[in-house]
């Protein structure tokens, strides 16, 4: 099959979270696979600056406004970038965490864009894979030129196209004002929907694209419900059919403990010495006492109330009353992140926080801490808690979605258990989960070794993703 991958980010390009490490791996297991890819994102003004050499493909008229496109490489993958001057600013989609006021009008552009860019470079796909609300008009624009060509009586280039919408967060859906989108000015009809003078550019992507998926199969079925989908569930529930929870995989590649180029020891299952290593380092990276003995507790994250700091922030106390460490990593909410340098201010023994992202901390913490921590309020997927159990790191997680699908927590099955689990959103549900953790590492030491060899034989492989995506092409396609 020929698959155009539409995405606003991609790793090794530009990345600001997770959707850029599917938008890498997905589109390169399915070349692997012998399918003819190639990927479509925004040229952001970091990405023509930083990706050397670029080629100049063309200069061309969209409906509103020129382009320029320009061509690089993700390993074998060719990777298109359109460049307007809508993408020429400091970062992708916010300053000084305030989002730029034009994004409904940057991003309607790109998805406009789509069906020009794939004509330019002489890609008619099968497949055109949509990503989140910036890529969610795309199936729209698609169809709409089908529509314009059998009224012109002309070859219809996207007849055939199928297209597929992965929703990656439905908390984020892009709602503007329909009258300040250019882009959207002759087909208002078409993209109000249900909301009065604005437009839901996910739920316009769900109502037009010829499949939907989620990242997990639990996080498809919260997205049914009230609660799980923030309100886009009867417009999923009138979908139900189309929709299926695909499971994102990890990149091995990149976190394996035996080849880690970010942590100071290696290890395995054979030989765990090398955890040790990492704990003891982790210790004096962040000046905590470097005790063996004492559990650490690790924490990688964007610093929001979705990550779980409701239920978090309000146990920190009780929890210093245990001989445990904590260590935090990450930017986010003002008040959040005000709330745990105050804490660490009053107890730098045992709680550790840093301000900021640096891949090799993340990779270090992973390595070095003997339990994750993920309680989200919500979690579509996650990696994390994929990379923990790579690294022997017994993910704390909360049930829901993507956290669900990938850890069994010993009460619930004990003979299979990969880590801990809660259900209540309450902190004392997560007091008594990260209690029981504490008492398992220090009383049962060798169930504690059983479920770390369990969690680093459990994959999630790209691979097993690719060939469920494949098949939902093919069903597309029929």
């Amino acid at each position: 099959m020929k698959i155009a991958f539409v995405v606003s980010e991609v790793e090794d390009i530009i990345k600001t979270g997770g959707l850029a490490d599917v938008a890498k791996a997905l589109p390169l297991a399915l070349q692997a696979m012998g399918h003819e890819v190639c990927i479509i994102m925004p040229g952001y003004q970091k990405v023509l600056a930083s990706q050397a050499p670029l080629e100049n493909i063309a200069t061309t008229t969209q409906t509103h406004s020129a382009f320029k496109l320009f061509k690089t490489n993700l390993q074998d993958v060719p990777v298109y970038l359109v460049g307007h001057a809508y993408f020429d600013r400091k970062d992708l989609y916010a300053e000084n965490n305030v989002a730029y006021e034009d994004n409904g009008q940057r991003f309607a552009f790109f998805s406009h864009s789509i069906t020009e860019v794939l004509q330019a470079v002489d890609f008619i796909p099968d497949i055109v894979h949509c990503n989140d609300w910036h890529t969610a008009l795309t199936p729209f624009f698609i169809k709409q030129h089908t529509m314009a060509a059998h009224t012109a009586q002309i070859p219809a280039l996207f007849a055939n196209t199928k297209t597929i919408l992965t929703i990656h967060n439905a908390a984020f859906q892009g709602i503007f004002r329909a009258s300040e989108i250019a882009e959207l000015n002759p087909f208002h009809h078409a993209v109000l929907l249900d909301h009065l003078g604005e437009v839901n550019m996910l739920k316009v992507g769900i109502h037009y694209a010829d499949k939907i998926t989620s990242v997990s199969p639990t996080y498809a079925q919260e997205l049914l419900t009230d609660l799980g989908s923030h309100g886009l569930h009867l417009a999923l529930q009138n979908r139900s059919i189309d929709l299926q929870g695909i499971l994102n995989g990890c990149d091995y590649t990149q976190w394996n403990p035996e080849t880690d180029e970010h942590i100071p020891a290696h290890f395995s299952i054979a030989d765990m010495s090398g955890k040790d290593v990492c704990k003891k380092a982790l210790q004096e990276e962040f000046n905590l006492p470097t005790s063996p003995n004492v559990p650490i507790f690790g924490m990688v994250c964007r610093l929001t109330q979705q990550k779980g700091f409701g239920y978090i922030v309000p146990i920190l106390g009780q929890l210093m009353q245990h001989n445990i460490q904590i260590v935090i990593v990450g930017t986010g909410e003002p008040f959040v992140c005000q709330q745990l340098r105050d804490f660490a201010q009053i107890h730098p023994e045992k709680f550790a926080f840093l301000e900021g992202f640096k891949p090799e901390l993340a990779h270090l913490v992973e390595a070095g801490s003997d339990f994750f921590l993920m309680p989200s309020e919500f979690e579509p997927c996650g990696l994390n808690q994929m990379y923990s159990l790579a690294y022997g790191t017994l993910p704390i997680v909360r049930e829901v979605g993507g956290l669900k699908d990938t850890v069994v927590g010993i009460d619930t099955n004990a003979l299979k258990a990969t880590g801990f689990s809660f259900d209540k959103p309450y902190p004392d549900a997560l007091l008594t989960c990260i209690r029981r953790a504490i008492l398992l590492y220090l009383e049962q030491p060798e169930t504690y070794r059983l479920m770390q060899e369990r969690a680093m034989r459990t994959k999630f492989t790209w691979t097993k993703a690719a060939e469920e995506f494949v098949h939902l092409y093919e069903v597309a396609l029929r």
